[in-house]
């Protein structure tokens, strides 16, 4: 199954769009189709519960549009169709990405008392102005119903993260159109708005972050995910976050292997962390990077009190908060120290920084085992793009391996390439051909290290001109001078070797499973049988059926 090509595919760009398609801030806003015409859309909320009332907001330049609502699972259910909706334009502001687009609701409808838990795509059509049809694509969470939900798994889908990832408008908490000069990330942005073009829905020949190029020595970096963006018209962060790259590929494998599964969002667990009372298991899937103190504190007291949770994810990162009735998420990242109102009066703790700052005083591994800062980048890039696809594995004798056939030194999930992008680790050391975690590596006790990868936090750069890197050392800079004070040569190169792993770690009367990298669901999806095996023996032990 491996799928390793020997170039990078062509997308039909100049070397100059190439570079744009990298370097570039291109992103969705209303007017962007120009004559063509365009619709879009978004809801008032991520998620709903049974009998709840959902509000749409769009604004298209057809005076009206189709709607049809599909359960996106295990198999693809249509719920609901509707044609002759009325629409009209709507202004929207220049920070809508901020401040939220506004628009008044234009149809609201019923959850019905038989829809399941799940996913659930709208596809909206209209009649463009050249007389083609005009499309768009938004996603609504159906959340499970209160009570006992023995022998059912509940996915949590990493909406924080989406919303951090989200182009549409302009800002995000990467690139943006905020402060003087219109260039800067935002520090905090908007649900209010549509989701960019390739969270919801994806070709399949959409790539993946990871490189499936077999990379020569000294070649120039290329993003393929990024490329095919720029020549689609999808968002650029299209491979880096969303329901269509990560969380809807374990939703449809559980569903599609008869487990009973339900999906809540992130925030959710914010507001009502009660939603997790009554599972055995609750699974995180994909980039997970965003969280707020609450939502940890809402897992910490689940596996506790005796649950277990199951992370098949990576990039453990960043603390932030949510405002005005979690409309709005905040997350001043790497101008946290300068620039959050926190650090000049207020909960300190509550910092939108990198949970290893010291201020914060909870790293991330306390809830996972693991952290983004001892992780970070692997499989793209300058960052070891010929390095392994797979995790290494140490301990084959583990539960979760068995049946697996797997051997001491083996590669789990390489011919998936599982192992990538972004990763999660741990400080470690080698005892006797196995690891262990460090005493100071913040591990909870009782964490057993199964798998070890290496990872960078520092885009290798040697034979790599400044302007042809994309990663560089920005990220190790930052994570220097965090945890050591100043982002001098040499505490980036107390930070710039890391890990990526897979560990296991009890926790009051219940237990933590973590395979701490973002692309294991491409085991699922490439259906990897090997990475379907521990899949099912981590869900089935937790869920008693083992």
């Amino acid at each position: 199954m491996n799928s390793t090509i020997d170039k990078f595919p062509d997308f039909g760009l100049t070397p100059h769009q190439r570079r744009q398609a990298v370097r570039g801030h291109y992103y969705e806003w209303p007017g962007m189709d120009g004559e063509r015409g365009e619709i879009w859309c978004y809801s008032d909320r991520f998620s709903y519960r049974r009998g709840e009332m959902v509000a749409l907001h769009v604004s298209s330049t057809a005076p009206s549009f189709s709607m049809a609502i599909t359960r996106d699972g295990g198999t693809e259910t249509k719920m609901f169709e509707k044609t002759g909706i009325a629409a009209r334009w709507q202004d929207t502001p220049d920070q809508c990405s901020v401040v939220g687009c506004g628009w008044d609701a234009s149809f609201e409808f019923r959850v019905g008392d038989d829809w399941p838990s799940g996913a659930y795509r709208v596809t909206l059509a209209a009649d463009g102005r050249d007389g083609k049809p005009i499309r768009y694509h938004h996603i609504f969470i159906v959340s499970p119903q209160p009570g006992k939900k023995r022998g059912r798994v509940l996915q949590v889908a990493a909406t924080g993260t989406w919303l951090s990832y989200n182009t549409w408008g302009g800002s995000n908490h990467y690139q943006g159109i905020t402060g003087p000069n219109r260039d800067q990330y935002a520090p905090e942005v908007s649900t209010q708005r549509p989701w960019c073009r390739g969270f919801v829905v994806l070709p399949k020949e959409a790539p993946r972050v990871p490189l499936e190029v077999a990379v020569p020595p000294k070649t120039v970096p290329r993003y393929p995910h990024m490329e095919w963006a720029f020549a689609t018209g999808h968002s650029k962060k299209y491979a880096s976050s969303g329901w269509a790259s990560y969380d809807s590929h374990f939703f449809r494998f559980a569903e599609r292997a008869s487990y009973a599964v339900d999906l809540a969002s992130q925030h959710e667990l914010h507001f009502s962390p009660e939603i997790l009372d009554g599972y055995d298991c609750v699974v995180f899937v994909g980039h997970d990077e965003y969280w707020t103190w609450e939502m940890r504190d809402a897992v910490d007291a689940y596996v506790e009190r005796g649950g277990h949770a199951a992370r098949f994810a990576g990039n453990f990162m960043w603390q932030t908060r949510l405002e005005d009735e979690g409309r709005r998420q905040v997350c001043y990242k790497y101008r946290a120290r300068a620039e959050d109102p926190v650090y000049r009066g207020g909960d300190v703790t509550r910092a939108t920084n990198s949970w290893e700052a010291p201020e914060i005083g909870r790293p991330g591994a306390m809830t996972f085992g693991l952290n983004a800062t001892k992780g970070l980048y692997a499989g793209w890039g300058g960052c070891a793009p010929r390095g392994v696809r797979g995790f290494p594995v140490y301990r084959p004798e583990h539960w979760a391996f068995a049946g697996t056939g797997i051997y001491y030194g083996d590669l789990l999930g390489a011919d998936s390439h599982v192992y990538g992008y972004e990763v999660d680790g741990l400080d470690h050391e080698i005892r006797g051909g196995l690891p262990y975690p460090t005493s100071d590596s913040g591990a909870p006790d009782g964490l057993q290290i199964l798998a070890v990868g290496m990872a960078s936090q520092v885009e290798e750069s040697a034979d790599i001109a400044f302007e042809d890197q994309f990663l560089g050392d920005a990220d190790g800079r930052f994570s220097a001078e965090m945890l050591f004070g100043e982002a001098s040569d040499a505490n980036l190169d107390k930070v710039k070797h890391s890990n990526g792993m897979i560990v296991n770690f009890p926790r009051g009367k219940g237990e933590v499973f973590h395979a701490g990298s973002c692309e294991w669901v491409a085991g699922l999806l490439k259906q990897d049988a090997m990475v379907e095996r521990v899949t099912k023996n981590v869900l089935d032990r937790y869920l008693g059926k083992s």
